[in-house]
């Protein structure tokens, strides 16, 4: 009888686990975001809640708890209960740039976050002030070599992805510039358009107003690819430096020990919205491109992206403020 009794106890047990697993998500579920509301990575959140919402057939909420480029975000997701009901869209800083900039954090990329699924990446474009006597990245690469240190090119901030692609061309193209840095991508873009820098790495959202009103030259995409917004502006590793590329890109994590069960059916309903032309146009309208990818491809990039990026910091010397 107490054979029986335990039989039946352990099969309620495993049933009422498999249906708990099956109707995730019964609550509203978060979404958290490392910046202010209005910025690319935002953005693109409000865009994937949307579409999941509709999908799976809940609530998804955008919660914007900006503070350290996205550390705090981060931070906050991988101390999170592991039930799949709070999520982060993570992006290239706090990620896999923030563990080498030598400021403590409270988490470790590949220890206490789960990859869920790649939603998207943004180019970054190489630009210029237009008095600048250059059209395409040889005659800025030639330029640079006759005044070594003489050119100045603008970021965000040390440690940021528009310093540090920065500091990559420079590397690769065997070049001196000399970095100035802003409190934030927006003003080292504006710096560039008034003249006080020459150059900047700035996003493609962030640039492309720029681009099209004519006050910025763009000479190359940071991107491996062309980008769809401006098929007609080259890679800067077809511009003579192969194997540059320098993108930020924004997927969706959770906190370690997420249930394989919710990373998948959360993966591969992004896949899916990933390959819808409405998701695909608003994407690519702030100036991004789709991504959608399985959980285990997502986690062999970020540990690629861990690996090239430290490579960057160490070489640029690069530490947070």
């Amino acid at each position: 009888m107490y054979k029986l009794a335990l039989g039946l106890c352990l099969s309620v047990c495993s049933l009422t686990a498999a249906v708990a697993q099956t109707a995730w998500p019964t609550r509203p579920v978060r979404i958290v975001v490392g910046f202010a509301a209005g910025g690319n990575t935002d953005a693109v959140a409000r865009l994937v809640a949307q579409r999941l919402g509709a999908k799976l057939g809940q609530t998804f909420v955008v919660e914007n708890r900006a503070g350290a480029g996205g550390v705090v975000a981060t931070g906050y997701v991988a101390s999170a209960v592991a039930d799949g009901y709070t999520l982060l869209m993570s992006s290239t800083g706090a990620h896999v740039i923030s563990p080498f900039l030598g400021e403590k954090l409270s988490y470790e990329p590949v220890r206490d976050l789960t990859p869920i699924s790649n939603v998207s990446s943004n180019a970054q474009v190489l630009l210029v002030n237009p008095k600048l006597p250059v059209r395409n990245v040889k005659e800025l690469i030639e330029l640079a070599r006759k005044e070594p240190g003489a050119l100045n090119f603008g970021s965000s901030g040390p440690g940021g992805t528009m310093h540090l692609a920065g500091e990559m061309f420079k590397a690769m193209a065997k070049i001196d510039m000399t970095h100035v840095p802003f409190r934030g991508g927006a003003p080292a873009t504006l710096a560039t358009v008034s003249g006080d820098v020459q150059i900047v790495f700035a996003n493609l959202s962030d640039a492309l107003p720029q681009m099209k009103a004519g006050r910025l030259r763009a000479l190359a995409v940071t991107s491996a690819q062309r980008q769809p917004q401006v098929p007609e502006v080259p890679t800067i590793a077809e511009s003579g430096l192969p194997g540059y590329e320098s993108i930020v890109w924004n997927g969706l994590v959770g906190p370690a020990n997420m249930p394989a069960e919710v990373v998948e059916r959360v993966s591969n309903a992004v896949q899916e919205i990933a390959k819808e032309t409405a998701f695909r146009q608003s994407l690519e309208d702030i100036g991004s491109v789709p991504i959608g990818d399985t959980s285990a491809h997502f986690n062999g990039f970020i540990r690629t992206e861990l690996t090239r990026w430290q490579q960057v910091v160490v070489a640029a010397g690069a530490k947070v403020n």
